[in-house]
């Protein structure tokens, strides 16, 4: 256990003038910030909106889903020194930016994980951060004002709305209920529609009703998608600052939120330093961790959300990414280990399985739960099998038996299901143990772009990474029955059939594993994807080590970039180097080339099982501390380019990405070996390499 302690976050991550001065650089960098239940702010270093997914409250009305979005900006005019100073930066329709704010922004950083901007305006320096209160759909804006020779005045107009966090609005005739309440406003955008609140203790509050017409969207427009919107300009906040002076703005859904900043920010600070503090004292006495690392540990806690159950009020679960995705099985079950037990909370881990073992059905944990609530859809293989896995890791952190009875039946029957068939053809293959699954116009794996009828890479059949999660399952499951004094011999028996059978994808002509085997009308599909790391890192490998061996260096030669592995190798048909286009070819490209980042943890483990060389193993992160600078501030993203300079895309925040890094980075400084409560019985243990 590490020996010091936190006692202040620090920033970590800063950018000068010369970066925020410039428009383009600072309008692709963002940031982040959220509340635990699935709501949000986020937008861009240059202070503007670039996505319909940018605003300062994106409220989770039905938490951690229902994501609404509330308030859209600040539009801030300061006066002092006898000048005055637009702070705020559009772009419109029409091309114009206006204004310009951005030239104003002297530094950004991260101050922990609040961003803070710092303005310099004729002498005075005016401070701005935005958080989020932990559990509450409130955003707290806060300015002070540093130094200057005179006092400063400031107008803040807000830009509310009131529409689905995936829509535009083109607001037409629309009037909003704007309604003065004690120290703000009241806003009610329709009959039925939740009410919220724009509130300031500091300064003075005058209702408005103006539309902002064609505010423009680039990033939207880049993804060939509704590049322009409307918001109303519905309340305008007055205060007047001397030097060391602050004013907060409150905007938030409930009504009684409290309105001190000070007091909010004060809250918010131990909150993180307690993250920290956590992850610390699960290092080894002697491991240091880079300062990326650290940020990636705040970074871990803005997918951790509240999802409340009947019968378990304080359940949890995992935000895919941000902005657009909600609460999926697969991608929770593979952050889990990462976003939880390598930060030193394991009981968040447990939370989140005991809620997922609720929504087991048919031996499936769900793929995803709709944006706007109801009931989970179960299209996917491998999230089940992903959750044996998370199981596996959390027992191995914690020897907690309470908690491994009440799993236990729950992933018998798991099986069960897998071996009997459950939906999709999911099923053991009898004759050689593997699992089979698909049928047409489904995607089961977790390479699941579809586009209206046509799914991109259907990978129908036998597939290499779940026939690995299955012997790993298996193995799991054996190791759990002889803990719990039960009988072991049906999934050890399985697990034999099941590894013999795995020798089925040895490749011998191309001296790696065939993606899929027995697919219907191809075969065994021979395309180089970096699906079969899988086969080396887990646990358990039913490869031989000349295999293994063979699987890291032909990963290495072809799929290995900087930021993780490419989808498909360079050369084979069908591969796109670039993410880019509207929604048909960016879907066309998105297991086609397209790097995931996620998949870079899984290879460093498996370089280390193959080589043993923890430094070579660890220096494969190098990138990372740059990354998490390129695009989304203090997180990483989703994906990369396939071909150079790897540019990064989609979600900005992707929770198996820094799940993932976490996990492997970690694994690797504590010599390569899980956590673990020196259990000698554990799966796989004489399969991997001293």
């Amino acid at each position: 256990m590490a020996d010091k302690a936190v006692e202040q976050v620090n920033a970590t991550l800063e950018f000068g003038r010369e970066f925020c001065g410039n428009l383009a650089l600072a309008e692709s960098r963002e940031w982040l910030v959220t509340n635990g239940i699935g709501g949000y702010a986020s937008g861009t270093i240059a202070g503007g909106m670039a996505r319909r997914y940018h605003g300062l409250l994106i409220a989770a009305l039905e938490p951690p889903v229902g994501r609404t979005h509330l308030v859209a900006g600040l539009d801030e005019t300061v006066r002092c020194g006898g000048e005055e100073f637009a702070l705020a930066t559009h772009r419109w329709a029409s091309g114009a930016v206006e204004p310009r704010g951005f030239q104003y922004i002297d530094k950004f950083r991260l101050d922990g994980g609040i961003p803070v901007w710092s303005y310099a305006l004729a002498g005075a320096r005016l401070d701005k951060r935005v958080w989020m209160q932990q559990g509450a759909n409130t955003t707290y804006v806060q300015y002070t004002l540093l130094n200057g020779a005179g006092p400063a005045e400031i107008d803040l107009n807000a830009l509310v709305n009131y529409r689905d966090f995936h829509a535009s609005t083109h607001a037409g005739d629309w009037q909003m209920c704007i309604d003065e309440v004690q120290h703000g406003v009241r806003v009610v955008a329709f009959g039925g529609a939740a009410p919220f609140y724009l509130k300031s203790v500091q300064a003075s509050c005058v209702p408005q009703h103006t539309w902002y017409r064609d505010c423009f969207l680039p990033a939207e427009k880049e993804r060939g998608l509704d590049d322009h919107e409307d918001h109303l300009f519905g309340a305008q906040f007055r205060a007047k600052l001397q030097a060391g002076e602050s004013v907060t703005i409150v905007l938030t859904t409930e009504e009684s939120a409290a309105l001190d900043g000070d007091s909010a920010r004060m809250r918010r600070a131990p909150y993180e330093i307690e993250l920290l503090n956590a992850y610390q004292r699960n290092l080894p006495i002697a491991a240091e961790s880079p300062d990326w690392l650290t940020q990636l540990v705040l970074a871990a806690d803005q997918f951790i959300v509240k999802r409340a159950l009947p019968a378990e009020t304080e359940g949890r679960s995992v935000i895919a990414g941000y902005h657009w995705f909600a609460d999926w099985g697969r991608d929770t079950m593979i952050a889990l280990p990462g976003l939880t037990l390598t930060t030193g909370r394991p009981d968040v881990a447990r939370r989140i399985l005991l809620s997922f073992a609720r929504y087991v059905d048919a031996g499936m944990v769900p793929n995803n739960f709709p944006d706007a609530g109801g009931k989970p859809e179960y299209n996917t293989v491998d999230a089940g099998l992903w959750y044996f896995e998370s199981a596996r890791q959390y027992f191995a952190a914690t020897a907690d038996m309470h908690t491994l009875q009440d799993l236990f039946p729950v992933l018998a029957g798991m099986v069960d299901a897998h071996v009997k068939g459950t939906r999709y053809q999911i099923h053991m293959d009898p004759a050689d143990g593997l699992v089979y699954a698909g049928e047409a116009g489904v995607q089961l794996t977790w390479m699941d772009a579809k586009i209206g009828d046509w799914v991109v890479t259907p990978r129908t059949g036998k597939a290499v990474e779940i026939n690995a999660l299955w012997i790993n399952a298996l193995e799991t499951m054996a190791f759990f029955a002889r803990l719990l004094k039960k009988s072991s011999e049906p999934y050890e028996a399985f697990a034999r059939q099941a590894k013999s059978g795995f020798q089925k994808f040895w490749n011998e002509q191309q001296a790696c594993c065939y993606d899929v085997i027995d697919s219907p009308g191809i075969g065994n599909d021979a395309k180089l994807r970096p699906n079969q790391i899988l086969a080396v890192s887990l646990p358990v490998s039913a490869l031989t080590p000349q295999q293994q061996k063979a699987v890291v260096d032909l990963c290495a030669q072809r799929l290995l970039t900087p930021y993780g592995l490419r989808s498909l190798a360079p050369g084979e048909p069908g591969y796109q180097g670039q993410y880019l286009g509207g929604p048909r070819e960016r879907d066309a490209a998105y297991h086609q080339g397209t790097v995931w980042g996620w998949l870079l943890g899984p290879f460093a483990l498996a370089h280390f099982r193959v080589y043993g060389n923890r430094e070579v193993a660890m220096s494969f992160f190098d990138a990372m501390g740059a990354a998490i600078r390129m695009y989304g501030m203090g997180t990483l993203a989703e994906i990369f380019d396939g071909d150079p300079p790897f540019t990064p895309r989609g979600c900005i925040a992707r929770a198996w990405t820094v799940g993932e890094v976490l996990r492997a980075f970690s694994q690797l400084a504590r010599g390569g070996k899980m956590m673990s409560k020196d259990h000698t019985d554990q799966p796989g243990k004489t399969a991997t390499p001293a």
